[in-house]
């Protein structure tokens, strides 16, 4: 009997007493484990073996996970930096104890997302407190990691860490699980036989090239058959977010309905994201715990000047014959400090003043679907940044009819028909009020924007003498109503679910 080369060393190297996997047949051979398969499958075809599979699946700590190792987890070093506070006693400022704990960028979401989920204490109004009672060495991760630090791709049935624990390390990116078909090889009857008999080596050729071409070689050669249905390497190819996704999808439909697209800066000066909007310089939104100021630069260097005085008199004095103000302090110091924007209404200010690009006759539309940053408790439907979708409409004797068809036919573009209408206070609008959906999963209602018609105290220094209605939409919100999540944490930041993400696709 003949046969190729390859085939002949695994057929010598395979046992018909015990299964051979093929990572040691390759190993026998010195041969490539995707040469042994090919051969494995071919000998299948031909009776000379049996092959029998299974799958193993394996764990092990990615880069972040071995760091936590190390450094322990931000959620531990965020608990003990706050009982070096105090904070076990009396609630400490929330900025304290982070600078305290020496954690930075990504690492300060991670923490404050799993404080309170562990038990390690509470945080409310920018304040934490801390539970005496909690007991970091008891810390399933932590010790689920210690557990790991040693070992690459364990077996999962064999390590001492239940599959909770596990799910949780894999959902936080600190583990991965690893599926790997095993195969192993055992020789037939047959192939017994054939040993005995004797097997020969065939002269086989796997590639055709231009020499055997040219020559006319390749009419009298042997080739080797190739088995089209064996297993490749799985390919994980990349793809735009959903959430990416969905904003281009908002983008078209925005654009579709007349609208053209604002663009400006995520670090701004409080006079545009605030000032100009008629909100009060003591408004709670513009403490320091619910907006993340700049330490460096610290101000802007221009405004506007005739601008400025306008919405300092009116911040003062009021508007119109029946304007009274707010008869507080107002200080343009404190209008140049720099933020980031908690809401993309700066944009707003900046197009309807004309600074932006000039003075802008109704009637008009425009939007953006940006980021924004706001120092917000984490929670199932709230981030430290998120996308708004913001929008506005300058035209004359516009009405809130105008404002909720606008709203209806925007959200039918992607199946949702049941928006609701609440009332509401805005600095900025009269009258206003809130957007709420139902969730297609829980039947919850849940609220994904807020609207109104623009105040004359906010549009009459600007220069505006039109009508404008505006709205600010969440986009993540929109995502919760489109596909049922109930956590916008799994689509988002450092607990999104990757999986997740592969799997679904946009609706349109």
């Amino acid at each position: 009997m003949q046969l190729p080369e390859h085939q002949v060393a695994v057929v010598e190297a395979a046992s018909a007493d015990e299964a051979t996997s093929v990572d040691a047949l390759a190993a026998a051979t010195d041969l490539p484990p995707e040469t042994v398969t090919g051969a494995v499958f071919e000998l299948e075809d031909e009776g000379l073996v049996a092959v029998s599979e299974r799958v193993d699946e394996t764990v092990v700590l990615t880069d972040e996970g071995r760091d936590y190792v190390d450094e322990k987890l931000p959620e531990i070093r965020l608990y003990e930096a706050a009982l070096e506070a105090g904070a076990d006693a009396d609630p400490v400022s929330m900025g304290q104890v982070i600078g305290a704990s020496g954690l930075e960028g990504g690492a300060v979401d991670i923490a404050l997302s799993n404080y309170a989920r562990k038990g390690y204490g509470a945080i409310d109004s920018g304040e934490l407190t801390a539970d005496p009672d909690a007991d970091p060495d008891a810390d399933a991760e932590a010790n689920a990691l210690a557990e790991l630090a040693d070992v690459d791709d364990a077996p999962v049935d064999g390590v001492d860490v239940d599959e909770a624990t596990l799910e949780g390390l894999e959902r936080r990116g600190l583990l991965e699980r690893r599926e790997s078909t095993v195969r192993e090889v055992t020789l037939t009857e047959r192939a017994v036989t054939e040993l005995m008999a004797g097997i020969e080596t065939a002269e086989t050729v796997g590639q055709v090239t231009p020499e055997l071409l040219t020559s006319g070689e390749w009419a009298d050669v042997d080739f080797a058959e190739y088995n089209v249905e064996a297993d490749a390497e799985r390919f994980e190819g990349g793809k735009g977010h959903i959430l990416r996704q969905t904003a281009e999808r908002v983008k078209d439909v925005l654009v579709g309905m007349g609208f053209q697209e604002m663009e400006g800066p995520h670090v701004d000066a409080d006079f545009w994201i605030n000032d100009c909007l008629f909100m009060p310089q003591d408004h709670p939104a513009r403490t320091h715990w619910d907006r993340f100021a700049l330490e460096q630069p610290t101000h802007i260097d221009d405004l506007p000047k005739d601008l400025v005085e306008r919405v300092e008199r009116a911040h003062k004095e009021g508007v119109g014959p029946d304007g009274e103000g707010y008869h507080s302090p107002w200080d343009e110091d404190f209008a140049r400090a720099l933020a980031l924007r908690g809401h993309t209404t700066s944009l707003s200010t900046r197009y309807l003043s004309g600074e932006e690009i000039g003075d802008l006759e109704p009637p008009q539309r425009y939007f953006s679907v940006e980021k924004v940053y706001r120092n917000d408790t984490l929670d199932p439907t709230h981030l430290l940044e998120f996308f708004q979708i913001e929008g506005w409409v300058m035209a004359e004797d516009l009405s809130v009819r105008d404002l909720m068809g606008t709203f209806e036919e925007f959200y039918a573009q992607f199946g949702i028909t049941d928006i609701e209408f609440k009332p509401h206070y805005n600095p900025y609008t009269e009258p206003s009020f809130e957007l709420f959906g139902t969730h297609p999963t829980t039947g919850e209602l849940v609220e994904i924007g807020n609207s109104g018609i623009f105040r004359e105290e906010m549009l009459e220094p600007l220069g505006v003498e039109c009508d404008v209605m505006a709205w600010g939409l969440a986009l993540e919100r929109l995502l919760m109503l489109m596909y049922g999540f109930e956590d916008i944490r799994d689509i988002h930041g450092t607990l999104c679910d990757l999986e997740l993400l592969r799997e679904t696709e946009v609706t349109y």
